[in-house]
């Protein structure tokens, strides 16, 4: 089971880390985290990805956990109905000259870019669903 925590915190050294270090002590996964400051530069928005047993992570526990933190200031848990979630993958890809034609045609099939090119690779950047990401790399693997 995941869930999807969103943080507004003070923008200040170190938040990072003891919310973090808080999902580590508790022995709560953290699938993926993401920081960036908010319009207010007081202000930082977090995101967290956490996973574990649907029994550990149905109980308020860790929210009110985080809350207490000193520089957290909101804590939403985001329900998959009512939120969109996109994932971001890069990829890089040994392709020659004969593949790359192949390789473009994938690439435009799923709206992915082509952010790097050389003589003998390409690095591609896709965002989408998990599924969708899953599928471009099954359909590059075959």
């Amino acid at each position: 089971m995941q869930r999807v925590y969103s943080l507004l915190v003070d923008n200040n050294s170190g938040v990072l880390s003891r919310i973090s270090g808080l999902f580590t002590r508790r022995g709560y996964n953290i699938d993926s985290i993401t920081a960036g400051v908010t319009a207010d530069s007081r202000f930082t928005r977090i995101t967290i990805v956490s996973s574990g047993d649907e029994i550990i992570l149905s109980q308020n526990t860790l929210e009110k956990q985080i809350a207490k933190l000193e520089d957290v200031i909101v804590v939403k848990v985001l329900k998959p109905e009512e939120s969109v979630y996109r994932e971001l993958i890069l990829v890089k890809i040994r392709a020659n000259a004969q593949q790359r034609s192949e390789i473009v045609s994938i690439v435009d099939i799923f709206r992915a870019k082509i952010v790097d090119a050389e003589r003998e690779s390409l690095v591609i950047e896709l965002t989408g669903t998990q599924s969708k990401l899953e599928a471009f790399l099954q359909l590059l693997d075959g």
